[in-house]
């Protein structure tokens, strides 16, 4: 019998974080922590070793989603990237939401290269048809040299490989982007490389956020000793309007609306996009007002 009880609530660990566009889905936390976790300009899980939670403390947050959540048509699997978990072990998880919460007709999840390469194109299959139907890849850069510097763990072909396996599984991809992460040098270079394996990729989704510099990270720790300057707000404006010159969908969505960006964007690809470009100019004209610094946050 489990010691666990779904009367003591849902047993969240540590901080947690969910894409914005999963505000409304039930939250799930199934692991701890990143099983990467070396990027240098994130801080979320420095606090957290990565493991996977004890299936009676899962099981019992899906009773009690059960009995105070049975509304929600969404649910998103946390930590970062759920997609790590061995086959059998998440089939069981996506089995139980399917008998205790009926109604949820989509789980979400981050993943990243090294956990979409472990699973074979069958088993992200299966993974769909049980529900699992749109995963959150950080894409951050398509400059090679920038991706190594920051330690992603992964070149930008591998990155396009692997998000086009989602896409062949038919599962929805949702990739985010990171405006300054080149830094002020290498800031064009790297939104042209970034637009050019956003249309190699095809991604469902784009959502570009602008790097928020927290202490603790690496590269907090480069900024401060003059090894890493982030573009100006004119500069980040050039970057996002480069990218999205260099990005071409055949259908997708690309976003700026992030709290982190000093100008959201909304555009439906490939009809939207000098509507982007336009916005774009008219902000770098100083027609269109930009968001606060006040009011910038992760």
């Amino acid at each position: 019998m489990s010691i666990f009880s779904e009367d003591e609530g849902m047993h969240y660990e540590g901080f947690c974080i969910r894409p914005p566009s999963e505000a409304d889905s039930i939250l799930l936390q199934v692991t701890l922590g990143c099983s990467h976790n070396r990027c240098t300009f994130c801080g979320t899980y420095r606090d957290k070793g990565f493991r996977i939670k004890d299936n009676d403390i899962i099981l019992s947050d899906i009773r009690y989603a059960a009995r105070h959540m049975s509304h929600n048509n969404r649910l998103f699997l946390m930590d970062g990237d759920a997609l790590i978990i061995p086959q059998k072990r998440l089939m069981w998880i996506l089995e139980q939401i399917e008998e205790h919460l009926p109604r949820v007709q989509q789980v979400g999840a981050y993943a990243n290269v090294k956990s979409i390469k472990k699973k074979t194109s069958e088993e992200l299959e299966e993974l769909r048809r049980h529900n699992l139907r749109i995963l959150y890849l950080g894409v951050e850069t398509g400059d090679d040299e920038i991706r190594e510097a920051i330690q992603k763990g992964s070149d930008a072909a591998t990155c396009i490989e692997m998000g086009r396996k989602l896409k062949e599984a038919g599962i929805q991809v949702w990739v985010t982007v990171l405006l300054g992460i080149g830094g002020r040098e290498k800031s064009l270079r790297h939104a042209r490389a970034t637009g050019e394996l956003l249309s190699a990729m095809d991604p469902d989704f784009v959502g570009a956020l602008t790097v928020m510099l927290i202490p603790g990270t690496p590269l907090h720790e480069d900024y401060l000793h003059g090894r890493f300057e982030l573009p100006d707000q004119a500069g980040l404006l050039m970057e996002l309007r480069e990218m999205i010159a260099h990005t071409n969908l055949s259908r997708g969505y690309f976003f700026s609306n992030h709290a982190s960006n000093y100008l959201p964007i909304k555009a439906k690809f490939p009809g939207g996009k000098q509507k982007a470009l336009d916005l774009i100019d008219a902000a770098l004209r100083g027609d269109v007002r930009l968001k606060p610094e006040w009011m910038r946050a992760l």
